[in-house]
């Protein structure tokens, strides 16, 4: 079985063989998670990418072209591996260096596991095809597939001792996930449309007169596309304000990483807000050397100190 470390300089070849296989991953696919996981210190960076690889796992059998049975099936395959990590039945010379990494990763640090299995129940409200009526609804989809991801990673990342509020964190970190996610949901809402999915809730869809949906690069006739657009940014930006409040509770590195990580998606979220259309047009992202200053000023802790000076001035 694999053993818990105090450090991966003592992880075996097997289990650092592993999760170098998964920091490719990471490296390969995480296109803006990336930037923020290059923050951490090797121990944290390595479990991240494990992680990341796992999480990735399970987002392409839900957005792959496989059929629905086999999809539902290869998902049934993640969770019975999530369970034999759970139960220490992964061996350093498993075939599957996901599973390798994500079992010693486990050991290490106190990973919320379970984390995961909510994110494979998200990805099968997918393949049921759901929609969601109202933005609580939506909150329990998101929940699973991105503030899941948050607490999973706060299980990583650790609070600093005696950090005020600290019981709040797991909180701070769903609500963060949420915040993501909804970005996420607007920069895709035409390449989701396309493939069948509506996300934004049905009753701000009507309120806005977009529930046609969006199969073209033009908004529905006779609709207020642009408002509809700004009432989400508004709303994914109080929970990123809500999130933040997580930066000062969290040791310099991660912090960085999560500033990183959240400060790329609230640049996407700008651009989203300055041309609501762009997103019906193509993909909204960010040039690598925008995503690298992002990645700098976190590190920096110039966005803790701003959520650390606003709580002071809260409590004055």
């Amino acid at each position: 079985m694999i053993q818990a470390v105090e450090s991966s300089a003592h992880a075996s070849a097997p289990v650092l063989a592993a999760y170098s296989y998964c920091e490719t991953v990471t490296g390969q696919q995480a296109r803006n998670f990336a930037y923020g996981i290059r923050l951490l210190p090797a121990p944290k960076r390595r479990a991240m990418s494990a992680l990341y690889a796992f999480s990735r796992r399970v987002d392409d059998i839900g957005d792959g072209e496989l059929a629905a049975d086999v999809k539902v099936a290869r998902l049934e395959e993640a969770r019975a591996t999530l369970a034999r990590i759970h139960e220490g039945a992964v061996e350093e010379d498993d075939t599957d260096p996901v599973a390798v990494a994500l079992a010693h990763a486990a050991r290490r640090f106190p990973i919320p596991l379970g984390g995961l299995d909510e994110l494979i129940d998200g990805v099968q409200m997918d393949l049921r095809g759901e929609s969601y009526e109202t933005w609580d609804d939506l909150k329990v989809y998101c929940r699973c597939v991105a503030g899941a991801i948050g607490r999973l990673s706060l299980g990583l990342f650790g609070t600093e001792p005696g950090a005020r509020g600290a019981e709040r964190a797991p909180e701070y970190a769903d609500t963060l996930g949420l915040a993501l996610q909804l970005t996420n949901i607007l920069r895709d809402v035409r390449e989701d449309a396309e493939d069948g999915r509506t996300y934004l809730p049905a009753d701000d869809l009507a309120k806005f007169g977009c529930s046609a949906g969006f199969s073209g690069p033009k908004p529905p006739e006779g609709s207020d596309f642009a408002g509809l657009v700004h009432f989400e940014v508004r709303r994914a930006r109080a929970l990123f304000a809500e999130g933040y409040r997580l930066l000062p509770m969290l040791d310099r590195r991660s912090g960085a990483c999560v500033a990183a990580m959240a400060g790329i998606y609230r640049r996407l979220l700008d651009r989203i807000e300055r041309d609501p259309e762009a997103v019906l047009r193509g993909r909204v992202s960010l040039p690598g050397r925008e995503k690298a200053y992002v990645a700098v000023r976190g590190l920096s802790g110039l966005d803790t100190r701003h959520v650390t000076r606003r709580a002071v001035r809260r409590r004055a």
